[in-house]
């Protein structure tokens, strides 16, 4: 939020918006209340949530566009392509990608580790012992929760993978957890390990697509892990984690923990 330009007293409000948009199916994160399994109702929900992202960053761009400063949000308000300036759809869109795209995602990633850390304490042990396993265990969480399960591409041209025959113009289903515990490309998929190697995972994407926020997300993990570990001895779970209901941009809804600091 610092780096868009978000004022401090305004996080708490785009937090709510990111939860409300990507927990849209959730009854204890949506508007509603309730569980949402209707796709109509789905879409004005999500619709309502993003009109709020607009009305707001309409506000920012007037403020940026009359008093431009060194943030996201003076770059994206004077934005210009072509030597015009950028659309408004567009604008809106680069602002609410940003906003959300790093709030569930890191988060989720983070509470998917501890889960896997409290049902593994070799696991935690051993990174617990061996600092330099951080990055190895970040890596891991990150492919292991996998918080962006999927995205839609359409094919640019006819191609053949593992026999299937793929037609110029089909729409592809990129399912990011299935990808990222593909026995062919990793050992043991279905265990988590902090010591890894190599970790292909591909949960940020890969090429021209890949993720804008990555190495934004992997400072923030390991400053919380190089805090974190030094200060606990000891985590297990204290009651039965729930996840949320979503197939978009999802993880951990709650994570129940005991654990011993010295």
């Amino acid at each position: 939020m610092e780096v868009l330009g978000v004022p401090e007293s305004d996080e708490p409000r785009m937090l709510k918006l990111t939860q409300e948009l990507f927990g849209n199916a959730d009854p204890d994160l949506n508007r509603s209340g309730k569980t949402i399994t209707d796709a109509g109702e789905g879409v004005d929900s999500i619709q309502s949530v993003v009109m709020d992202f607009m009305m707001y960053f309409n506000a920012i761009t007037e403020d940026r566009r009359a008093k431009p400063r060194d943030d996201l949000a003076s770059l994206i308000a004077n934005g210009k392509i072509n030597g015009e300036p950028m659309g408004h759809l567009e604008a809106m869109s680069y602002y609410i990608i940003a906003a959300t795209a790093g709030h569930d995602t890191t988060s989720s990633t983070t509470a998917g580790a501890l889960w896997a850390l409290a049902e593994n304490p070799d696991q935690f042990a051993k990174v617990k012992a061996d600092p330099s396993l951080i990055s190895g265990l970040i890596e891991e969480s990150i492919r292991w929760v996998t918080p962006v399960k999927h995205f839609m591409r359409t094919a640019t041209a006819d191609a053949e993978l593992a026999g299937k025959k793929i037609a110029k113009g089909d729409w592809l289903f990129l399912s990011y957890p299935s990808g990222n515990r593909d026995e062919t490309v990793f050992e043991d998929p279905f265990s988590f390990k902090v010591d890894r190697t190599p970790n292909k995972h591909i949960a940020f994407g890969y090429g021209a697509h890949i993720c804008l926020g990555q190495h934004l997300a992997r400072m923030e993990m390991r400053v919380l892990w190089e805090e974190l570990l030094s200060r606990i001895d000891s985590v297990e779970l204290d009651g039965t984690p729930t996840r949320m209901t979503a197939n978009f941009v999802c993880g951990p809804k709650s994570v129940p923990i005991r654990f011993k600091m010295h």
